[in-house]
């Protein structure tokens, strides 16, 4: 449900550590399916930039100019939830195990993905569903290897047996590894998709997201801070948000009269943030899609305005392409 540009211009406290395992150790059995529960594991090492506590680091100089470039009024915009237009909302994902048979992958943009086979059910959750006509995201995680495997705009050939796609990425969730500089992934950014979002198991079950979350502007710069290794955009503005910038919401922001469940979630953004991974919606924010959520609940998310984030200093942007 965000817009997408492709090509070369074309982004609570701590839970108590037994409840969490490291993501260094081997899997150990859990769920496989459709949006099912890591039970706790978080995807990529501890010293990984995605779950990195950024509540302390400065602010970058030019925050103010950037937040007012995406929007200081606007809300803050919960792009995941139950259904909507008929289909799940949210970007879904599947965990398959090893035995899941691989399966060819064709992408329309080959020198920047990673070649397959992936390991794609046939019946892989599609984004939007499988009429969908937006990005059409599927993300696949391979819970035994620990990997990642995430295609954007993806058609499913032949019931299954072969799948097509505009691009691809593997990650490996054991490593703080990149994509390779000026490369996109599934998403704009060339970043994962899946390490952004905001999942049911951790909000209810666990009730801490310990990682940055994913989040879209409608205009970004043409240009990219790490871990982010592609832009998408033609524009150069240095007031624009390039893509990997990371926002955070500020400490003084009373989250105090939020139900419990949007607790988790803005505490998460004080200290781990959110960071610019696609052109769409302005503060769109991604989550999976769960039949269990309450919609109405996670609306209130829309109380915080863009006024109520900061821009954590910025280093290593790319200009060039």
């Amino acid at each position: 449900m965000t817009g997408f540009t492709r090509r070369h211009f074309l982004v609570r406290a701590a839970l108590a550590a037994p409840l969490l395992a490291s993501s260094s150790l081997a899997a150990e059995a859990g769920p496989l399916g459709p949006n099912v529960s890591l039970k706790g594991r978080r995807p990529f090492p501890d010293d990984n930039p995605w779950n990195r506590d950024i509540s302390q680091e400065p602010v970058d100089p030019n925050s103010n100019a950037i937040v007012e470039s995406i929007g200081l009024a606007k809300s803050l915009h919960p792009d995941f939830g139950t259904v909507w237009q008929g289909a799940p909302s949210g970007i879904p994902y599947v965990v398959v195990d090893s035995k899941q048979p691989r399966v060819p992958v064709q992408f329309q943009y080959g020198d920047e993905s990673d070649p397959g086979p992936y390991p794609i059910p046939a019946d892989a959750p599609i984004e939007g569903g499988p009429n969908a006509k937006g990005d059409r995201h599927v993300l696949v995680i391979e819970r035994d290897t620990w990997k990642l495997y995430e295609t954007f705009s993806s058609y499913p050939q032949d019931g299954g047996k072969s799948w097509k796609a505009s691009s691809g990425a593997v990650f490996d969730l054991n490593s703080n590894k990149l994509r390779p500089a000026g490369w996109t992934s599934a998403d704009a950014a060339g970043l994962p998709i899946f390490a952004g979002l905001v999942r049911y198991d951790e909000v209810i079950e666990l009730k801490a997201i310990r990682h940055a979350l994913r989040f879209t502007v409608r205009r970004s710069r043409r240009a990219y801070v790490p871990p982010a290794t592609h832009y998408a955009s033609r524009l150069t503005d240095a007031n624009l948000p390039p893509m990997g910038m990371r926002v955070r919401l500020k400490a003084s922001v009373d989250v105090s009269k939020f139900s419990p469940a949007a607790r988790v979630i803005l505490t998460a953004l004080k200290r781990y943030g959110m960071i610019v991974a696609d052109n769409g919606g302005d503060w769109f924010i991604s989550g999976a899609p769960d039949p269990r959520w309450n919609d109405e609940e996670i609306a209130t998310l829309k109380r915080i305005k863009g006024r109520d984030f900061e821009v954590v200093k910025m280093n290593g942007l790319v200009t060039r392409a």
